[in-house]
C-alpha cells in the first residue's frame, strides 16, 4: 500500500506540471510573446500552490474525502483547461483574466493535494521519511512531466489531448484513494458514481479530442481549417477559404497565397539578382518552399541547401498537392538538397561558403527566435557567404515595429556587413521590412527573372526610400547577452495589437 500511496504523489505531480505546461503554451499561442505567457503563468500557478497550501492547514476533518474530491476537481478542470481556453479565446474580451483565473484555480487545487496526502500518510510512515519520500516522488513526477510534454505529448498528442489523459490520471487517483480508504470516508457511493461519470466525460474527450480541436480552431480562424498539427516547435495550421491558403504558425499568419508572391519575389531577388552568377544558395527557415520556388528562377543556380527545423512544416509543403502547386514542388527539384537541423548549430559546422544567403525565420517574439538575429548569428552569417555574395534576412515590420526592424539592420551594421534596407507593402501583412548585407556595396539591379508578378526596376527604387514614420531610429545592437530586439519586438507588437 505504501507503494501505491507514493506512486499517486508521483502521478499527481506530473499532471500538475503538465497543466501548468499547457495552459503557457497555449496562451503563448493564442497570444504571443511566449516568454511573458511563460513567466506570468509559471508565477500565478506556483502563488496559486502557495495559496491552496496555506488554506489546508483549516481542513480538520474527513481529509481523505476532501483530498477525493479535490483530484476529482482537479481532473474535470485540468481535464478541460485547453478546451475551455481554445473555445473562448474569441468569446471574452479579457482572456488574460480568463487563463490566470482558471491556472490559479488549477494551481490552488494543487497546491491542497500534497499537504492532504501528507496529513493522510503521516499514520503510515516516520514524519522525517515521509517528508524525504513526499518530496522525492513530488520532483520527479515533475521532471517526468517536463520531459513528457514536449518529447510526446505536444508533438504525438497535441494540448487538448493531453490535458484530457491527464485529467483521467487525476480521477484514476481518486478512484484509487475511494477504494483505499473506504472505510473512513462518509458518501462512497455518491463521490464513486461521480468520479465514474467524470471519468466517462474526460475519456470522451479524450477519444474525441480530434474534433473538438478542429471545432475550436475553427472558431478562431475566419476560414475553414484544413490543416492542423502540433510539432514539438509550434501549431501549425492551415485554412482555406475558395482559392486563398493560409499558413499559420502558433496562431500568427506566414502568408496568404493571394499576395506571398510579393513577400518573397521581394525576399529573394533583390539580392540575388544583384550578383554576377551565383551558383550556391542557402536558405535557413523558409520550410514552405515559396522562397525555393524563386530561386530556382535562375538558371546559374547549381546547388540549393535548405535547413529547417520543423520536419513537419516541410513534409506538408512536400506532399500536399495544392501547397507542392502553389512552390512549384520544389522540393521535389534536384538542386534542392534539405537539412532538418537547427540552423545556429548547421552553420558552425558548415565549410563551403555560399553565394546568396536567404534567412526567412519566423519574427523575433522570443529568447529562442532573437537569438537568430544576434551578433553571434551573423557572424556565422558572414563566414558563411563568400566575399562577393550577399545576404537577405526577414526583418518583421518597419511601420508596426520601427525600432525591431532597424535594430536588426544596426546589428548586422556592427559585424561589418554592408546593409540595404528596403520595405514593400504586402495587403496580407501590411508594410514589410528586408535587410540585404554583403560584403560591400551592391548595386540596384535592372534585370530580373522574367514572369515576377511584382518586382522590376522602378517598384525597387520605390522599397529602398523610407517615409519619415518609417525612417531609421538609433537603436541597441542586438547580443546574445542582452537580446534588445526581443524587447523591442515584445513592446512595439503588443502595442499594436492591443489597438
Amino acid at each position: 500500500m505504501q507503494v501505491l500511496l507514493l506512486f499517486s504523489i508521483f502521478a499527481i505531480s506530473a499532471c500538475g506540471m503538465v497543466y501548468e505546461l499547457i495552459s503557457s503554451t497555449l496562451a503563448s499561442y493564442l497570444l504571443g510573446d511566449s516568454i511573458t505567457q511563460f513567466s506570468t503563468i509559471i508565477g500565478v500557478y506556483l502563488f496559486a500552490m502557495g495559496v491552496g497550501a496555506y488554506l489546508c492547514q483549516h481542513l480538520q476533518k474527513n481529509l481523505t474525502g476532501i483530498f477525493v474530491q479535490v483530484e476529482l476537481l482537479i481532473g474535470l478542470v485540468g481535464g478541460f483547461s485547453s478546451t475551455i481556453l481554445f473555445l473562448l479565446f474569441e468569446q471574452v474580451s479579457s482572456f488574460r483574466v480568463l487563463v490566470y483565473s482558471l491556472i490559479g484555480l488549477v494551481g490552488c487545487l494543487v497546491g491542497l493535494e500534497l499537504p492532504l496526502l501528507m496529513r493522510i500518510l503521516k499514520t503510515h510512515f516516520e514524519f522525517k521519511k515521509l517528508v524525504s519520500k513526499v518530496f522525492t516522488f513530488d520532483y520527479v513526477g515533475a521532471l517526468l512531466g517536463s520531459l513528457l510534454f514536449p518529447l510526446v505529448l505536444v508533438p504525438h498528442l497535441g494540448l487538448v489531448r493531453s490535458s484530457f489523459l491527464f485529467g483521467v490520471m487525476n480521477v484514476l487517483v481518486a478512484i484509487w484513494a475511494l477504494n483505499l480508504f473506504k472505510q473512513s470516508i462518509p458518501w462512497v457511493k455518491p463521490l464513486k458514481a461521480q468520479a465514474f461519470f467524470y471519468l466517462l466525460v474526460l475519456l470522451f474527450g479524450f477519444v474525441y479530442s480530434d474534433q473538438i480541436t478542429r471545432f475550436t480552431e475553427a472558431l478562431s480562424y475566419p476560414d475553414r481549417v484544413i490543416y492542423s498539427k502540433s510539432s514539438p516547435y509550434q501549431r501549425i495550421v492551415l485554412t482555406q477559404e475558395g482559392e486563398d491558403l493560409r499558413l499559420f504558425l502558433n496562431g500568427n499568419l506566414q502568408f496568404s497565397s493571394r499576395d506571398e508572391y510579393r513577400y518573397h519575389e521581394a525576399l529573394v531577388h533583390p539580392g540575388l539578382s544583384a550578383l554576377q552568377n551565383p551558383k550556391r544558395v542557402l536558405v535557413l527557415g523558409g520550410g514552405d518552399g515559396l522562397a525555393l520556388r524563386e530561386i530556382l528562377k535562375y538558371r546559374s543556380v547549381e546547388t540549393i541547401q535548405l535547413v529547417d527545423l520543423d520536419h513537419r512544416v516541410v513534409d506538408l509543403f512536400s506532399n500536399q498537392d495544392s501547397l507542392k502547386a502553389l512552390n512549384g514542388d520544389s522540393f521535389h527539384n534536384p538542386k534542392v538538397h534539405l537539412a532538418v537541423a537547427d540552423a545556429f548549430e548547421w552553420l558552425k559546422t558548415n565549410k563551403d561558403p555560399f553565394d546568396f544567403v536567404v534567412v526567412d525565420f519566423p519574427d523575433p517574439s522570443n529568447f529562442s527566435i532573437g537569438k537568430l538575429y544576434s551578433t553571434t548569428f551573423f557572424n556565422l552569417l558572414h563566414k558563411n557567404v563568400k566575399p562577393e555574395g550577399a545576404v537577405v534576412i526577414q526583418s518583421t515590420s518597419p511601420y508596426v515595429a520601427r525600432k525591431s526592424f532597424w535594430c536588426v539592420a544596426q546589428t548586422l551594421d556592427s559585424v561589418d556587413f554592408w546593409t540595404r534596407p528596403y520595405h514593400l507593402y504586402v495587403p496580407s501583412f501590411g508594410e514589410w521590412g528586408f535587410v540585404l548585407a554583403s560584403w560591400k556595396p551592391l548595386p540596384l539591379p535592372e534585370k530580373f527573372p522574367e514572369g515576377l508578378k511584382f518586382l522590376n526596376a522602378v517598384t525597387l527604387r520605390n522599397m529602398v526610400n523610407f517615409p519619415p514614420d518609417m525612417a531609421m531610429v538609433k537603436t541597441g545592437v542586438n547580443r546574445l547577452d542582452n537580446q534588445v530586439l526581443v524587447r523591442y519586438f515584445e513592446n512595439e507588437w503588443s502595442k499594436f495589437l492591443h489597438y
